[in-house]
């Protein structure tokens, strides 16, 4: 580092105008051991300004040099990830800038593209190396001619196919981005003509980033033009200039003559506005009964009755919990199946907490409906994946304590006087002030208000929300495979999961929830996808955080030396960083648990 922080800026000086210094820079680097070639490229590629400089710097020293060219095209692009962008441009702007290596360019890309569209490296690598592959190749693309993106058509199109299959398929939404702008500038670049792909997504940061590296930087300064000739130029503008201005001048006042005309001619045409500025829009008033609103969900055809329905459904659920209760299996499959008639402000929102309105004015039955139909045929994954968060939302709610009004303040039992005259009432305050101000108070804390308690309405029902989720999930269906290709469904149940023992904290079931809940997570600890192993780790969070520690010490010792094991081995091999850190934070919990011995 500190040689070539020296060497390096002083020979991009010396081979500026110089090919003998060139020659020298060449021979130099080639001499090189190979034990040290990989550090004296990289200082070499990090220390150059640009790929220009780079290429007078090593010349071919790829294509003389085989342990160079591993280094430069498999090590420092396939191997390692932790450079910044300014080093894949220099890097790939190398390749690109002489007839020998670009062969080696076209090479890199298609193996980039190979690793890029591999199933296994988008599950088992992490992201930070998913992205740096991705820059790798848009990269790549920006310094392609149009004959090679034609002489490797077919490739690049059949690797775009296979890769953005296999990133949509990730439950991660970095991923999936990742994905869709790769395979996006992919299908730019070989459909110049034709339609190409286009994925929805917002734009933002990092998405500009990766835009930025499809346009070419120019390697070179535009020159510029002499100050005699500017003014010369300048003087002979001035002419050109002042005859448009007078012709436009012409132009205008044909213009304006034209319109006066025309205006002459509509004058006697125009209508005075009629004045709408007091009128009221009507508004559709909502049902007043339970029962109504289910005739207008599910049959009325007046669409300004069925919107003003939706809006006022929770309300009315809350505010009727007696007459909810006769149909609230009913209601809930009524807003389990609804669909958006026309086009309402926050419909998903309004559906859900209608959904949680019902599900916690009558737990057992609606819940016991919706956890039959989470492995039901014929759902769609978002429907499935609406059951579990109104199962969240509701047993949020539920394991809260209601309060009721306002907090009240706790009366003292007192002795009621009869009513006085004023002069009495005069005394008292008399009294009362002169006893304050000798009274000395070494401390004032906070008046005593009542804290807002009530029984956990959770726990009688957190049996119901949490076993029948457990029960199917290894049983496949026609139309759902947790185990399978529904991987992402499947780490939205394991995170439910965790979310409902971490709520059930202090209640009757919370050690039989827990010891099922690690059997579940034991059968699926090594499994293939980062965001389900995520969710695993955090139903272990839960688990010792929510089951009293007298009982894990006393009837899951083995279970919890197992763990403990498992999670030493996520600390140290699990590609994915959110899954070591959790399984740090539960080596942490286990260490307090011990320290409880």
């Amino acid at each position: 580092e500190e040689i070539l922080s020296v060497l390096v800026p002083r020979l991009a000086e010396l081979t500026k105008s110089d090919c003998i210094w060139q020659r020298i820079s060449w021979h130099l680097v080639e001499c090189v051991p190979d034990r040290c070639m990989e550090a004296v490229v990289l200082g070499f590629v990090e220390r150059a300004p640009g790929a220009d400089v780079l290429s007078r710097l090593l010349g071919n020293l790829v294509v003389k040099n085989k342990h160079a060219q591993f280094v430069v095209t498999q090590k420092f692009l396939l191997l390692q990830y932790g450079y910044t962008t300014a080093v894949l441009q220099n890097l790939l702007g190398y390749l690109s800038l002489d007839s020998l290596r670009r062969a080696l360019l076209i090479k890199v890309l298609q193996e980039l593209l190979e690793t890029w569209s591999s199933s296994s490296a988008v599950k088992h690598s992490p992201p930070e190396q998913q992205e740096y592959i991705s820059k790798a190749i848009l990269i790549c693309l920006s310094h392609l001619k149009d004959s090679e993106i034609e002489s490797c058509r077919q490739e690049l199109l059949t690797s775009m196919m296979e890769g953005v299959k296999c990133h949509l398929e990730s439950s991660l939404p970095q991923i999936r981005r990742l994905g869709m702008f790769v395979a996006e500038s992919i299908s730019s670049k070989i459909n110049t003509d034709g339609p190409v792909l286009k994925f929805q997504y917002e734009e933002d940061d990092e998405s500009r980033e990766l835009k930025s590296l499809l346009v070419q930087a120019p390697s070179f300064c535009v020159p510029s033009v002499p100050d005699d000739s500017r003014k010369e130029k300048a003087d002979a503008a001035l002419p050109s200039a002042s005859e448009s201005n007078a012709k436009s001048h012409t132009a205008a006042a044909h213009v304006v003559s034209d319109e006066e005309s025309d205006t002459e001619l509509d004058s006697d045409d125009d209508l005075t506005p009629y004045d709408m500025s007091e009128d009221k829009e009507l508004k559709t008033k909502a049902p007043v009964y339970i029962r109504d609103c289910i005739e207008v969900l599910t049959g009325s055809e007046d669409v300004d009755k069925w919107e003003a329905t939706v809006k006022a459904l929770e309300s009315l659920v809350r505010k009727n919990p007696a007459a909810t209760r006769e149909v609230s299996v009913e209601l809930a499959k009524i807003l389990l199946h609804l669909e958006e008639k026309t086009c309402v402000e926050g419909f998903a929102e309004l559906r859900q907490r209608a959904q949680v309105a019902v599900l916690t004015v009558d737990p057992i039955p609606v819940t016991q409906y919706l956890t039959s139909q989470f492995y039901s045929l014929n759902y769609s994954l978002r429907q499935r994946m609406d059951i579990l968060d109104v199962l969240v939302l509701a047993a949020r709610e539920l394991s809260c304590p209601k309060v009721h009004g306002k907090t009240k303040h706790v009366e003292k039992p007192c002795v009621q006087l009869l009513p006085a005259s004023d002069s009495s009432k005069d005394w008292r305050r008399i009294v009362d002030e002169r006893i304050k101000s000798k009274t000395r108070r070494f401390a004032k804390g906070p008046s005593q208000v009542q804290v807002a308690s009530g029984p956990n309405e959770f726990n009688s029902v957190a049996g119901h929300f949490f076993f029948p989720l457990l029960q199917n999930f290894d049983r496949p269906l026609s139309t759902f495979d947790l185990l399978g290709e529904d991987h992402f469904v499947l780490g939205r149940l394991v995170h439910t999961l965790a979310v409902l023992l971490y709520l059930a904290v202090n209640t009757m079931a919370v050690t039989a929830m827990g010891k099922a809940l690690m059997e579940f997570v034991w059968a699926l600890r090594f499994h293939t996808d980062s965001y389900v192993r995520q969710g695993l780790l955090s139903c272990i969070s839960s688990m010792l955080v929510s089951v009293p520690a007298e009982y894990l010490l006393n009837n899951m010792t083995e279970e919890l030396l197992e763990t403990q094991s498992w999670l030493g081995d996520v600390v140290e091999k699990d590609p994915d960083g959110d899954c070591r850190r959790l399984a740090l934070q539960n080596l942490l919990l286990m260490e307090n648990l011990k320290k409880k011995l």
